[in-house]
């Protein structure tokens, strides 16, 4: 079957909090000069496929909304219409919010961070509602019902958020005919892969989506993959792949 629509699922580059190996989550936080080249990369690496994006749906934290600007920039599509929502922000990590990944190994054993980091329907410990970084706190989210406000969440949680944005508004526009860019982020972007490819609740753990390389799928009428791959060089998508499944390993001898 030939594909029909194509959508482009892009992760911001690196972050101050990645950098510092912090869990990041609904935190906002810019991007580091790195994640800004790897911004660029991924619109050059759009332009010099020929792909040419129509309309741009992004988070409402700023490091991927500066991926989308420098991505699109770089891509000579700037002027295009975009749309920003909160359920395609990252998930929210609760109270490992600004704690080191590496000393939570440390402390609480890799397994557990690789729970909470990984599993699909475990969360981390919550915020508590008082905590400044509680999302009731940030005028992003002033008009959302408190009931929609996470205090931590897990991959599931991120999928149950993110569908009815993908079928209300994503897929109009990729059923219209519009070539769709989608800046989100590490687990935002997880959920949707896990709903267009069918990935289990077990093997989505291991799935790890590096930044700032375009993934590219072709749909069918349906909306169905035909075939998906990142633009670039695969060996360079599978070490940053490498490097986030690696994030929080515990040194040895430490």
């Amino acid at each position: 079957m030939l594909p029909v629509a194509t959508l482009v699922l892009l992760r911001h580059g690196q972050s101050v909090w990645n950098e510092q190996d912090l869990f990041t989550g609904w935190h906002d936080v810019d991007l580091t000069r790195l994640g800004e080249q790897e911004a660029r990369d991924g619109g050059r690496l759009l332009l010099e496929s020929g792909i040419e994006v129509d309309v741009v749906h992004t988070s409402l934290l700023r490091r991927a909304i500066r991926t989308a600007n420098l991505a699109l920039e770089e891509a000579d599509r700037l002027w295009i219409p975009t749309r920003r929502h909160w359920r395609l922000n990252e998930r929210h990590y609760g109270d490992l919010q600004g704690r080191n990944k590496t000393e939570t190994a440390q402390r609480y054993g890799e397994a557990q961070l690789k729970v909470w980091r990984r599993s699909y329907d475990i969360p981390p410990p919550p915020v508590t509602p008082d905590n400044p970084r509680h999302p009731r706190f940030d005028p992003r989210y002033a008009t959302l019902p408190p009931d929609l406000l996470p205090a931590s969440e897990c991959l599931r949680d991120v999928v149950d958020r993110m569908l009815p944005y993908w079928h209300d508004h994503i897929c109009v526009d990729l059923l219209e005919g519009r070539v769709v860019l989608v800046a989100a982020h590490g687990n935002s972007i997880r959920a949707l892969v896990k709903h267009l490819d069918g990935i289990s609740d077990a093997d989505i753990a291991e799935v790890n989506v590096p930044t700032g390389l375009p993934l590219v799928y072709e749909l069918d009428e349906h909306l169905v993959p035909v075939k998906s791959n990142y633009l670039g060089d695969p060996a360079e998508a599978a070490r940053k792949a490498a490097a986030v499944a690696a994030q929080g390993s515990v040194p040895p001898n430490r």
